[in-house]
């Protein structure tokens, strides 16, 4: 496994993987940043910068999580959240077609291995609120409004 460490606006993001794919993105408040990005993780890195910049809204490099059945079943579902837009602990649920689950996919959610790309930080509470995000809510926020500025209109 190889491992680079970048900056973003939302701390240092770790991004570990091989020839099979990226395994992890994490992020926290310090660390320090790779002087040399290794060659097998150059595509993750640069999409991942290109998204910060507002040039990128999917990404396309190999992707390897590990999990169970169900944990990879509800990081699927997460990739077809769209660009800009969020969903509900309670349609996830739908869609993974278990209204019941609502806790279990939460818990999936939760322990989604890679940040940003499997797009956890776009479900939100049933009543709208920012709910349940392991790299903090702010960082939640910061992302939802990343992907969904808001413009300011034109009075004239």
């Amino acid at each position: 496994m190889e491992t680079a460490c970048i900056k973003t606006p939302l701390g240092i993001a770790t991004v570990i993987g091989d020839e099979k794919g990226v395994s992890a993105i994490s992020v926290a408040d310090e660390g320090e940043v790779s002087a040399i990005i290794p060659a097998i993780l150059n595509d993750a890195v640069s999409q991942l910068n290109d998204y910060f910049e507002g040039k990128r809204n999917d990404f396309t490099f190999k992707l390897n999580p590990k999990g169970t059945e169900f944990q990879q079943k509800v990081w699927k579902a997460l990739l077809e959240i769209p660009y800009g837009k969020t969903r509900t602990y309670l349609e996830q649920s739908k869609i993974l077609g278990d209204v019941k689950a609502i806790r279990a996919v939460a818990s999936a959610n939760g322990k989604n291995p890679l940040w940003i790309v499997v797009p956890c930080h776009r479900v939100i509470g049933t009543d709208g609120s920012l709910t349940g995000y392991a790299g903090g809510l702010w960082r939640k926020k910061w992302l939802l409004e990343h992907e969904n500025p808001t413009t300011q209109q034109s009075l004239f």
